[in-house]
């Protein structure tokens, strides 16, 4: 990954052209190989090609009004005049379409030379002239929009900082560049200053503005770990209020914090990388449109070839045919229709980006604004994810310390997050009794573990899987406890070692506060069906669901069930699967759009998912969607203007319109669907739902 501050953008999509030669396969059909900044910059700076398509028209404009007002001018002045704006007018699109024939494309720029050639040719310099104008004109101000939506990406680069205050191990602190910080590094971080790089806090409590990579509105409290040892050995594991990103702004508290990724690496780092690359994903219109013009193209060739015999059957000059010819290849050129998706997709990741959400290209972009049908996951997205033990039923004979030691000894070799609820809460009912020594855990996929304590077989997890592959059923109590626990909206393990039942232990995961908001907000979207499902026990799963308010949930679900209801739902409509990426990896892979929450900082969601939002929080799900269903609603008006335009110009052009006004028109196109696009860039969530009374 090149360094952010270095990160060099692909260039803007240029407009396809009657005979430009077919694509490579798997390239954008728009998307040139060679640099592009000669386009941006030249002898009078970065706005050269502006600067000099307004002296084009100036030299136009007074050439035409010596040759219309100024009875005894000289001849040859306006022709003078109207030559110089030949040359600033085609400076720039020379070099383009230099650079193109290099590369063996027919471009857009290459036939506006050939036309204003043509007319030269035929005497009629001063609409040559205009012709060259009008387009250095739009290309330049075509240029000046798109670079606002590539400049909107490349802000997500200059967000971390370029240099970080060190501590060495002298105790001195020294400012380096962020290239140079290493895994492990201790760095400073001042009141209100930017972080320079992913890391956990060993010093210092403060609040941090997180919104640059996250897209969360309020700060998010941080404090130190307790233990650098165990931080540094799972960095990726530790809690949110330990970790730090690049580029997110410290509040008021002074902090130190330990280095856990290269600059290069960093979660900031990666999102500018996969939102640089995202527009190599085209959309479901992008394939459309360029079908279209596969078929497009040549029909438009074969009937400027016609238009060019033209004055074999009409009585006209040759002159003319070949004029109308001109005319009708520029009246035709797809310029606006190859920049109508590019440039919505590309203004639409950048907002998305900016918001807190990564979506890794057109395809994604488009397809989840579509959607009917959007799945959950129960743990750590409905709820969250953070199961808090709540009841602890001791079987007879066995004491609750006893319980609870086996239970903490076995869970804690494990990562699942009942694992860890047990592990973390459970030893504070374990009282003065000495934890046993667990080994030899074995994960029971989506029912439970097993390890081995001073030679005994410990099981703990799901009562379905006793009485089942060889394991004895539970005792009645047991399953009478467990049916209880359930009842109450819990989520139970039973405990069992050797052959005698230890007890049950009862959790319950708390629903988030903002998840029945923004499943609200989705249903004003559009949203028909929303399920929930979960591998809890069916009870647990319909009661968390009626809490944040879905209509339906299936539980009991092992990963491979949650598969197979993705896909059967996905044969029948669209479907979402939002999860965490790790666990529910399999099924968003299935799914039409995988959404992964609480991507930041974590390899695997930004991996596999479609759309990964960055934040902890159901909240930005929304936002997504409703950005998408404007995305999509733009390609749709994009591809409406510019079929609409071409489809006005070519009978035009055919029955008389001249090349001026064609080249205006088509510029004036393209300059619509680039500045339409543009609007996305200004996107904003719409209201929130707010339960009553508040």
């Amino acid at each position: 990954m090149t360094p952010p501050q270095t990160l060099e953008q692909s260039p803007a999509p240029e407009c396809g052209t009657p005979g430009a030669p077919p694509p490579d396969q798997g390239h954008d059909e728009h998307e040139h190989d060679h640099d592009h900044d000669h386009a941006h910059g030249g002898p009078l700076g970065a706005n050269s090609e502006l600067i000099f398509a307004l002296i084009c028209g100036g030299l136009l404009a007074i050439g035409f009004a010596i040759d219309k007002l100024v009875a005894d001018a000289p001849g040859w002045s306006p022709t003078a005049l109207y030559l110089a704006a030949y040359f600033f007018g085609g400076f720039f699109t020379v070099r383009e379409a230099v650079d193109n024939l290099k590369q063996r494309k027919f471009e857009i720029d290459t036939l506006m030379l050939v036309a204003a050639a043509g007319a030269a040719a035929l005497g009629a310099f001063a609409e040559g002239a205009l012709l060259l104008f009008l387009f250095s004109l739009g290309h330049a101000l075509e240029h000046y929009a798109m670079g606002r939506a590539k400049r909107a990406i490349e802000a997500l680069a200059e967000l971390a900082p370029k240099t970080a205050t060190v501590r060495g191990d002298d105790g001195e602190l020294r400012e380096v560049p962020v290239e140079e910080l290493t895994v492990g590094a201790i760095v400073v971080v001042r009141p209100d200053e930017r972080v320079p790089s992913d890391g956990f806090i060993v010093k210092g409590i403060t609040a941090i503005n997180q919104a640059p990579v996250t897209g969360e509105s309020m700060p998010v409290d941080k404090r130190f770990v307790m233990n650098d040892e165990a931080a540094r050995a799972d960095p990726d594991g530790l809690d949110a209020a330990y970790r730090v990103f690049a580029g997110t702004i410290n509040g008021s508290g002074m902090i130190e914090i330990e280095v856990t990724r290269l600059s290069s690496e960093t979660t900031l780092a990666k999102v500018v990388k996969m939102v640089s690359e995202a527009d190599t994903r085209k959309s479901p219109t992008q394939r459309f449109t360029d079908r279209f013009e596969r078929i497009f193209v040549p029909a438009v060739l074969a009937l400027a070839v016609l238009l060019l015999f033209a004055w074999v059957v009409v009585d006209e000059p040759f002159r003319d045919s070949f004029y109308r010819a001109m005319a009708v290849l520029v009246a035709a050129s797809p310029c606006a229709l190859a920049i109508a998706t590019p440039s919505a997709v590309l203004s639409g990741i950048a907002r998305a980006a900016r918001g807190g959400v990564l979506i890794k290209g057109g395809a994604p972009l488009e397809l989840l604004g579509s959607l009917d049908v959007i799945a959950f996951d129960k743990t750590g997205t409905l709820t969250m994810g953070e199961p808090r033990i709540q009841e602890i039923v001791p079987a007879a004979g066995v004491t609750k310390e006893e319980l609870m030691g086996v239970a903490v000894a076995v869970e804690s070799l494990s990562d699942h997050p009942l694992a860890r609820a047990i592990a973390e809460h459970g030893r504070e009912h374990v009282g003065d009794s000495p934890i046993p020594r667990a080994t030899g855990l074995e994960s029971l996929t989506g029912r439970g573990v097993s390890a081995k304590i001073d030679g005994e077989n410990v099981i703990i997890g799901k009562a379905e899987m006793f009485g089942v592959e060889g394991l004895a059923p539970l005792s009645a109590d047991m399953e009478a406890a467990i049916d209880r626990l359930r009842r109450a909206g819990q989520t139970s393990v039973a405990v069992r070692m050797g052959g005698r039942d230890l007890g049950a232990i009862g959790l319950m995961d708390t629903p988030r506060g903002p998840a029945r908001d923004a499943l609200m907000r989705l249903r004003a979207l559009g949203i028909k069906r929303m399920i929930m499902i979960s591998g809890d026990h069916q009870r647990v799963a319909d009661a968390v669901a009626a809490e944040v308010g879905i209509d339906e949930a299936r539980g009991d679900l092992l990963p491979e069930d949650k598969v197979e209801v993705i896909k059967a739902i996905r044969d029948t409509t669209r479907v979402a699967m939002v999860g965490d990426g790790v666990n529910d990896a399999p099924a968003m892979a299935n799914a039409t759009v995988g959404i992964a929450m609480g991507a930041a900082g974590s390899d695997v969601a930004l991996e596999t998912a479609d759309v990964a939002l960055m934040a902890d929080d159901l909240a930005h799900l929304p936002f997504a969607v409703g950005l998408s269903r404007r995305t999509k609603s733009i390609i749709r008006q994009n591809v409406y203007v510019s079929l609409g335009v071409v489809a006005v110009l070519v009978p035009a052009t055919i029955l008389g319109l001249g090349i001026g006004p064609a080249v205006a028109m088509h510029e004036g196109s393209t300059l619509v669907v680039v500045f339409n696009a543009l609007r996305l860039l200004a996107y904003r969530d719409g209201p929130r739902h707010r339960p009553p009374g508040v």
